[in-house]
């Protein structure tokens, strides 16, 4: 009886502080009484706690529910954009507590630790207390804000100094003949290294480590939403170390220096399972190795959640579901175009359709689709998979990527033939991926006949929505944005750079896509072997908006500046 009583207890009170929070987002604007009302009564139905709820319902946002507890429960409110933890406060509680609380230690000052909290309970607070041993002052900050520093304070890369002047002490080149050996730290301090750098590279997502002997040191290097970051230079004697153990990882030869190879491994780090794809190649100071970090577990985007205007979508939606034809995604490398024709699978896929894919990797797995990793040492190229596929009773192929004149000329009569089939191809822009077509030795007459149409894309980063600011563009830039035909604005925005965008100024990125659709007017074109400049024209004219005029649209609705449109997007 005491124990439902006390249930009942706690359950009131915890409705009178959802109730209170609510009435400070009221008081603070940013929550109408209507609103507030319609949240606490779906609150019962959700299970959800007030803040929560308003947030998944885009009601409220992070910052504004944090000021609404800050105001409920007497603490102080801090921005982690602008503030930074002091040198070794980390040391104050390990990352797990740091996680589990959510929570992050700011400063000590005289025996009393200063710590940001997303929404300190009464526990919360009491934990706290028991693993710093101090007097312990709460500030309240948003979770997201939390989350990224507390990555950013428990960084893997600082603990590397260590490993290396053990290197250095010992003059170790131990490796290991396994991804999963277990070694003693002490004896090879190169795992470790090895180690630290791939899950500092998993929590930053990275893309891309580039690991660059030069002259005196040995430069590691992060690709981040498509640009490359200095992250760590280590000793140049470490160069041969640490290359052979991610060669002997990969499963590649370490005897071999001067010629490139390829291989690839699959680590797990922090829950997260990833496939590396690993390239090395000989420079004049020694072997360069490249890494790309491709991570299963993140979530699939579909096709709307790919920054496709409503117009362009709609009209790719309905190409990618004609029953047979051809459909290509076009780009230089790293602009998507994988990811795109995921999101196209994810749309297309049902029970009713048989649906095959020939990849270099297999990046996503798909349960209910049949997948067929290339590998040519197997004696299985993209044409082999290709030809083997049609015998399987297709209805849709995915076509990882057209890199000859063999796996073009199947692709298109198996399009012609009653196949949907989806590639990429690495083409500038979509009237350049036609004319690889012709260039490859395909009849302009089949490519007229089997290609619906091409979305050629790039990725720009999206300005970081926690340090925005205007600011004054160049004159290049102006004209430029002029010239691509943007909208009239008086105020052009950036990111000033702040923690959370670790003062690049950007985060994430967004696609831009130009749809070339084959009309019968192009086909004409085409056959009779029409220049790149006569089949654009022609798209233009028939309604399709280039990637410059799609990048100035990011521009106009403060997306993305000007100079990252010039960077990624320069195109004709």
């Amino acid at each position: 009886m005491k124990l439902r009583v006390r249930k009942t207890l706690e359950s009131a009170n915890s409705a009178d502080e959802q109730t209170r929070l609510g009435e400070h987002l009221v008081a603070l604007g940013s929550l109408s009484k209507d609103q507030l009302e319609t949240a606490l009564t779906g609150l019962t139905e959700s299970g959800l706690r007030l803040g929560d709820a308003l947030l998944a319902q885009g009601t409220v946002e992070e910052h504004e529910l944090a000021e609404g507890l800050a105001l409920r429960l007497g603490y102080e409110i801090v921005r982690l954009r602008d503030r930074s933890p002091d040198a070794g406060v980390s040391s104050e509680f390990d990352e797990s507590t740091a996680r589990r609380l959510n929570v992050v230690p700011l400063a000590r000052v005289n025996g009393t630790l200063e710590v940001a909290a997303s929404d300190p309970s009464p526990e919360t607070v009491a934990k706290l207390k028991k693993v710093a041993g101090k007097n312990v002052v709460i500030r309240i900050a948003g979770k997201s804000e939390i989350e990224t520093t507390i990555q950013q304070l428990y960084r893997t890369m600082g603990r590397i100094d260590e490993h290396v002047q053990r290197f250095v002490q010992s003059e170790s080149i131990v490796v290991v003949s396994s991804v999963t050996d277990d070694v003693n730290a002490e004896v090879a301090p190169v795992v470790e290294v090895v180690n630290l750098i791939m899950k500092h590279a998993q929590r930053d997502r990275v893309s891309d480590v580039h690991i660059e002997p030069q002259g005196d040191a040995l430069r590691v290097r992060f690709r981040v939403d498509g640009a490359l970051h200095d992250v760590q230079s280590l000793p140049s004697s470490m160069a041969q170390a640490l290359v052979s153990r991610i060669k002997i990882m990969a499963g590649m030869n370490i005897v071999e220096r001067r010629r490139p190879q390829d291989g690839q491994f699959a680590i797990d780090i922090d829950g997260h399972a990833l496939d590396v794809r690993v390239a090395t190649t000989a420079t004049v100071w020694g072997e360069k190795a490249v890494l790309r970090l491709l991570d299963k577990s993140r979530p699939l985007f579909r096709l709307g959640e790919l920054g496709m205007p409503a117009e362009t979508h709609e009209l790719f939606s309905k190409m990618v579901r004609s029953p047979f034809g051809m459909v290509i995604c076009a780009g230089p490398t790293g602009s998507g175009k994988t990811t795109t024709l995921y999101g196209t699978l994810n749309e297309i896929n049902d029970p009713e359709r048989n649906i095959m894919t020939i990849e270099d990797p297999v990046e996503y797995i798909f349960p209910s689709i049949n997948q067929i990793q290339m590998n040519e040492q197997a004696g299985l190229s993209f044409a082999d998979g290709l030809k083997s596929m049609l015998r399987q009773d297709p209805d849709v192929i995915l076509v990882g990527e057209v890199r000859d004149v063999e796996t073009a000329r199947i692709a298109v009569q198996s399009a012609l033939t009653g196949h949907f089939v989806l590639s990429s191809l690495h083409a500038t822009d979509s009237a350049a991926a036609l004319h690889r077509f012709l260039d490859m030795g395909v009849e302009s007459f089949l490519i007229s006949s089997s290609v619906l149409g091409i979305v050629a894309q790039r990725l720009v980063r999206r300005i970081c929505t926690s340090c925005t600011e205007i600011y004054e563009p160049t004159d290049e830039e102006l004209a430029f944005y002029e010239e691509a035909g943007g909208e009239k604005k008086t105020d052009f925005w950036h990111g000033a750079g702040c923690n959370l965008c670790g003062g690049t100024g950007f985060k994430g990125r967004i696609g831009v896509y130009e749809l070339l659709r084959v009309t019968p007017e192009l086909k004409r074109l085409i056959v009779g072997w029409a220049t790149q400049d006569e089949i654009r024209r022609m798209a233009m004219k028939q309604g399709m908006r280039t990637l410059r005029q799609e990048g100035a649209a990011l521009v106009s609705k403060d997306v993305t500046t000007v100079s990252e449109v010039i960077r990624n997007v320069y195109a004709i």
